[in-house]
């Protein structure tokens, strides 16, 4: 019996994280199944276009949270790695030219006096090249930018400092190139991809769809990596990373793969957004631009990733709808909710609701909770010692 027992406990919370995992499925396949067939029946196009938009965005603020609210590392320069992305996506686009066309050219070079397509530009009459730039050129530059940085242990506010010089010199060096991405003017006028018009009311829609599949794909890997052995090493870099040091990890390696698959991440959403708004330029490098990235997860709760999709969302509909009502002055409200958030809501809307709100409801409905230390209650290390403790007795009076 002793031998059993706590076999036993192990076996339950094995059963009720199956269980946990199944019905965590279950919601995020309701919730897609009613964003793909309920909202286009209720929203019209522009709005529905508005929600892709937005969900898209979504996918950077998953890698942000992935970055910042797991590892403790804030970047402010996010908004590099969506451009890469989203020029990816255009300039394969730009060139889709008719084979009748006498200038085989995007029409923007032509004016500028070019006559050969630069060599850069040739991978990317390829779809699949330009699908797999899309991820790969944000997370090799996000790779080697992470190298350097934390190759000489450069952490807090100086790595935030950095990553916002980096989307400064990529802004003026996409900014002045005319002749060979349109510089200021960006990239736009889409006509065709795989045989599809860019702009008609279907292939929109198949954007749309395309883009929840992958934002549920996105989370699926955010929470695959969160939830194991490199997820609590994550955390442990972002609370104590000499610790983590000490202990006979190089937090280095760790910092530098999940900064690159942030990036990775970061360029796919500026893909689905590229081809949801037809256009893409330097401003998405803008300051202000990453910035608000960090302020969909900060509104939506840090180290939650359902947090993040939340934030995102909320945001960004809330600057939707404030900028149609008070187009001169929704800037301050949207800087108000921010300051809501870091003054009265410091876990994010998610972890307001999963703390303060729960027991607010059930208090609500006469079930007053034990007030306990939050983080010691959710921990799932002393669970486990609960359990075991509360095994070990149960075999002492066996």
């Amino acid at each position: 019996m002793s031998e059993t027992l706590p076999e036993t406990g192990r076996v339950a919370r094995e059963r009720k994280r199956r269980r946990d995992r199944w019905i965590e499925i279950g919601v995020a396949v309701g919730v897609a199944l009613i964003l793909i067939l309920v909202m286009p029946v209720i929203l019209s196009d522009f709005r529905l276009n508005l929600l892709g938009r937005f969900l898209a965005l979504a996918i950077v603020a998953l890698g942000i949270d992935l970055i910042w609210g797991f590892t403790g590392l804030l970047s402010l320069g996010h908004g590099v790695f969506f451009a890469l992305g989203g020029y990816a996506i255009a300039m394969h686009i730009k060139l889709q030219i008719p084979p009748e066309a006498s200038i085989q050219l995007p029409d923007f070079m032509t004016l500028y006096g070019v006559t050969e397509l630069p060599w850069f530009w040739q991978p990317f009459r390829s779809f699949p090249a330009a699908a797999l730039a899309v991820i790969i050129v944000p997370a090799i530059v996000g790779g080697l930018l992470g190298y350097l940085v934390f190759r000489n242990r450069i952490r807090g506010v100086y790595f935030s400092i950095l990553t916002q010089a980096s989307t400064i010199v990529f802004f003026n060096f996409f900014n002045g190139q005319q002749k060979l991405i349109n510089g200021t003017n960006g990239l736009t006028d889409f006509k065709k991809i795989l045989g599809m018009t860019v702009s008609e009311t279907r292939t929109q829609y198949l954007f749309y769809v395309l883009t929840i599949l992958l934002l549920g794909a996105t989370y699926a890997l955010c929470r695959w990596l969160t939830s194991g052995r490199f997820g609590r090493l994550l955390i442990a870099i972002r609370d104590d990373e000499s610790r983590v040091r000490f202990s006979g990890y190089n937090p280095t390696g760790y910092k530098v793969l999940v900064f690159a698959i942030s990036a990775g991440l970061a360029g796919l959403a500026g893909a689905l957004f590229t081809l949801q708004t037809g256009i893409i330029s330097p401003k998405a490098m803008d300051i202000a631009f990453s910035i608000e990235m960090v302020i969909w997860v900060a509104v939506g709760g840090r180290a939650s990733l359902v947090g993040a999709i939340v934030g995102a969302l909320l945001v960004n509909f809330a600057r939707s709808g404030l900028s149609e009502q008070f187009p001169e002055i929704w800037l301050f409200f949207q800087g108000a909710l921010f300051l809501i958030v870091v003054m009265v809501l410091p876990n994010g809307v998610v972890g307001w609701i999963r703390t303060e709100g729960w027991n607010l409801l059930r208090s609500r409905f006469g079930s007053t909770p034990l007030a306990t230390y939050p983080s010691l209650e959710e921990d799932p290390e002393v669970q486990h010692e609960r359990e075991e403790f509360a095994d070990e007795s149960l075999q002492e009076k066996s």
